[in-house]
This record gives structure tokens, sequence and C-alpha cells, in this order.
């Protein structure tokens, strides 16, 4: 049984601001709710990295920027070049989409080269970068999670993640367990995708989640124990 804190369960979640019409202002509000709360870290669009890089100084919040996103379907040399550069502004760590589609055609070499390119891109700009891979679940069947988590893992990537927030469907129970059981416990799972209230993620946590995205942290932490 999980049992957390107000602050043990902050130190999991990225809070995250990816739409389209983020501004400088929304981004500025969310470093300060993280640094308030003192959650893991930020996930923002490339853009907005340096902006949360500076916001963030001097605090232990870390910034996490989103590659290839939402559709995966970006070149994997392009996808490296936007890692590179996302970690070379301020970014600790990268949430790359993979080729979703050369997934589900079973073009697994065209998979791993493409995760590949974007582990070694960050970590030549930082070898402390840390790369996760959103494997967008609701478009896989359990065995092409299972082949995405296994790819994931040669490629050397450090998690596997379960939505953009962009799809048909988020982060499930049945997904999060599926992916740990793939990985072991020698990557990270993080639950993302449509995650609002503090019993969804206690749930997430005890499927095997070690990090969580949402939008909804602030409400989340204060539905908590001190």
């Amino acid at each position: 049984m999980v049992i957390l804190n107000r602050r043990e369960l902050a130190a999991m979640v990225d809070h995250t601001l990816l739409k389209a019409g983020a501004t400088s202002a929304d981004i500025t509000r969310l470093c300060r709710e993280a640094r308030e709360h003192l959650f893991f870290a930020v996930c923002v669009n490339p853009f907005y990295v340096p902006l949360a890089q500076e916001l963030l100084a001097g605090s232990e919040v870390k910034v996490c920027a989103v590659v290839g996103f939402p559709l995966g379907a970006t070149a994997a040399d392009v996808k490296a070049f936007e890692a590179a550069g996302a970690v070379r502004a301020g970014a600790a760590e990268v949430d790359m989409v993979l080729n979703i589609g050369a997934l589900k055609e079973a073009r697994y070499d065209v998979v791993v080269k493409d995760i590949r390119a974007v582990v070694q891109a960050a970590a030549a700009a930082n070898p402390d970068a840390l790369v996760k891979v959103i494997i967008e679940t609701c478009c896989l069947t359990d065995e092409e999670k299972r082949a995405a988590c296994r790819m994931a893992r040669e490629a050397g990537a450090r998690f596997v993640k379960t939505s953009t927030g962009f799809g048909d469907g988020g982060a499930t129970v049945e997904d999060i367990s599926l992916m740990r059981t793939v990985v072991g416990q020698e990557m990270g799972v993080k639950a993302s995708g449509g995650i609002k209230t503090a019993g969804q993620t206690l749930d997430m946590i005890r499927a095997g989640a070690s990090r969580i995205g949402t939008s909804s942290g602030v409400a989340i932490v204060n539905a908590m124990p001190d």
C-alpha cells in the first residue's frame, strides 16, 4: 500500500503545461507553483526552456522539455537536434515521442534508431540528461506497448511514459502495470495524460508509476495530508 504525504507526492510530479496557446505569463505561473509546492520538474515546450530555467534558478525544480511532440513523426535527426538544443538551454530531462507509425509497422530498427539518436544527442549536450520515451499507449496494442518498452530500454532511455495528453486516451492503471512488468525496476515509468485527482495519482503509483505528469499538480498535492 502506498502512503505518501504532500511533499513526498509533490516530489514525483512533473508540473506540466504544453498547450499551444501557453504564454510567458502562463509559464511564469507554472514555475512559481513548482517552486512553491516543490514539484520534481516543470514540463514545457522547448521554446520555453530558457525562461523556465531562468525562473527556477536556485531551486531544486528541474526543467523537462518535450521533443517530437505530440505526434512522434518528426525525422530522427530533427528530434536529436531539438533534444540537444533543449538540453543546452537548460533542460535536465527530455520527453520524446517515439515513431508510432514505425512501431505499428514493426519497423523496430527505425524505432530504436529514433530513440537512440535522442538519447545520444541529449547525453552529448549534458551527460546527466535523462530521456523518457512517450509511447502513446492509446494508439497501441498490448504487444506493441511491450515492444515499445523493450526498444526504449535497448536504446538507452531511462523512462517510459504513457501519453502525450493529446491522443485519444491517457494513462491507465493497466498500462502502468504492463509497462512496469516489462521494464522491471531498472527504468522509470511515467504516468501522464488525464490525471487530475489525488486518487488517480495514488492508483498510478500503486501500479508502478515512479513519476506523474499532470497539469493538475497543485490540486492533487493540496488534496494530500501534510
